[in-house]
């Protein structure tokens, strides 16, 4: 039976086992043999990550090809104007390359844990809120993206990837989940 774990990282954590540096790692929070991160969150951003001992698991979790939707709570400078909005909808082009439609809409700033560090205030400018949903995980995409359109993230967060979903889990808690819900591998 293969295992699935929702994991709320925090900040600053990084995603792997293994140390480096002074960083905090998924070692300090996570005691459970055999398990790995099904994609990346990095380390300067937070939420849901999922991690499972079943490889064909991980990978039909973060492969693309797959298309899971994973969903962000963007805190962006700046209010994004409909143009911007509709230039992430059509896919951005970024040094890699362009990148899939994303689904995008401005939303009240969610209900969240604090942020150590917090997010700098600075008083002449405004921030909004997006959720953003990609089915693609390029190196830093959703901050290259929001960046490549004007508005630069200041706060990112996972909410969900495909139907699993953040939820009420406390920061820096984990939770077993059924690892049927992403079906059977291929």
């Amino acid at each position: 039976m293969s295992r699935l774990i929702a994991f709320n990282k925090p900040y600053g954590v990084l995603s792997q086992f293994s140390k480096e540096g002074d960083h905090q790692t998924l070692a300090d929070y996570i005691n459970i043999p055999d398990v790995y991160p099904a994609g990346r969150l990095d380390r300067d951003s937070e939420g849901l990550l999922l991690l499972t001992d079943d490889g064909k698991l991980q990978q039909r979790i973060s492969d693309p090809k797959f298309k899971k939707f994973k969903v962000y709570w963007v805190e962006v400078e700046k209010e994004p104007d409909t143009a911007a909005l509709q230039q992430l909808r059509d896919g951005v082009t970024l040094k890699d390359g362009l990148t899939r439609p994303a689904q995008v809409k401005l939303i009240d700033e969610p209900t969240l844990w604090e942020r150590d560090p917090p997010v700098r205030f600075r008083k002449n400018i405004p921030t909004a809120w997006l959720e953003l949903s990609i089915s693609e995980g390029k190196n830093r995409q959703v901050r290259r993206m929001t960046a490549a359109v004007g508005y630069p993230t200041l706060r990112l967060v996972r909410a969900a990837i495909g139907n699993c979903q953040l939820d009420d889990l406390e920061l820096g808690q984990w939770r077993e989940l059924d690892a049927a819900q992403f079906g059977t591998p291929a």
